[in-house]
């Protein structure tokens, strides 16, 4: 066995391999959007959302092992050579754990279904002319978003029953999208030369880094301007207003990188302080300050 293999793989570079960040901020995002629209913190939802991430997220990176070595993504070695193990394991514990969840919360069954043919539209070749989501322009950017849709508001709103106005779902939903959009392209930011080898047209691979940037900044505007404005309106609560400072720490913060770049560990950051910032407002609701819902 050579001295790489032998090498232990560490806390960060295990994080890594099913990308926790994005798996910690859909759980918390499912958590709270789920306890705003139903009034119930779905416990049991979250678990299941943080699973289905989990593993879309380490069947992507058994999937993109080329692109992720010129991107320099952290443990792409040790997903190489545990390659099988882990898609076979992936695979065993998706099809359990759809029987399993089915026999407790059956109404989510259809959104995990459906969410999980997305994931393997975007990561193999199952469209039309052998091609995946991931290469086509415009889908690549927003099928990710469209995951999180479907998991952070689908699954909870199939769980449980709605108890607050539509105009609170639909604000909420077209604000989530585009700043998870948001997210996309700074990720995309980072992968740009991965992505050109590969053939993902993303829009910062497309259309190149400064353009990608202001399509960056220009989706976290336009975010938080449709809460904003519908606080303003009297739409929604400041318990939804609120969360218009996502958007603004996350555009604060991509100022301060963008001319050297963005890297991998600022998108690993940034998703942290997403997570962080969701889990400060579930503080806050069970302190229950003021503005809570």
């Amino acid at each position: 066995m050579s001295s790489q293999a032998a090498t232990p793989l560490g806390f960060t570079a295990a994080l890594s391999v099913g990308r926790a960040h994005i798996v910690a901020i859909a759980a918390l995002g499912a958590l709270t959007f789920g306890q705003l629209f139903t009034g119930t913190r779905l416990w049991a939802v979250a678990a299941v959302v943080a699973l289905d991430w989990f593993l879309v997220n380490l069947l992507n990176r058994v999937v993109d092992l080329e692109e992720d070595r010129i991107n320099r993504i952290a443990a792409t070695d040790f997903v190489a050579r545990h390659r099988r193990a882990l898609t076979v394991g992936a695979f065993s514990l998706l099809f359990g754990s759809l029987a399993a969840v089915h026999l407790v919360m059956p109404a989510v069954t259809p959104w995990r279904i459906a969410y999980h043919l997305l994931g393997a539209a975007y990561n193999w070749p199952l469209l039309p002319g052998r091609r995946r989501l991931k290469e086509l322009y415009f889908w690549k950017n927003t099928a990710s978003a469209m995951g999180f849709m479907l998991t952070v508001f689908g699954y909870p709103l199939a769980v449980a029953p709605r108890t607050v106005p539509l105009a609170w779902v639909a604000s909420a939903a077209a604000f989530f999208f585009l700043f998870e959009l948001s997210y996309e392209v700074l990720y995309d930011l980072r992968d740009v030369e991965g992505d050109r080898a590969v053939g993902a047209r993303t829009w910062p691979a497309v259309h190149g880094a400064r353009v990608g940037g202001l399509i960056a900044q220009a989706l976290l505007g336009v975010s938080a301007a449709i809460l904003l404005g519908a606080f303003a309106l009297g739409l929604v609560p400041w318990a939804i207003g609120v969360l218009s400072v996502g958007p603004v720490v996350q555009w604060a913060y991509f100022r301060s990188i963008e001319k050297r770049g963005v890297t991998s560990a600022d998108c690993i950051r940034l998703t942290w302080i997403g997570a962080a910032l969701l889990a400060a407002y579930q503080l806050w609701c069970t302190l229950g300050l003021p503005g809570s819902p």
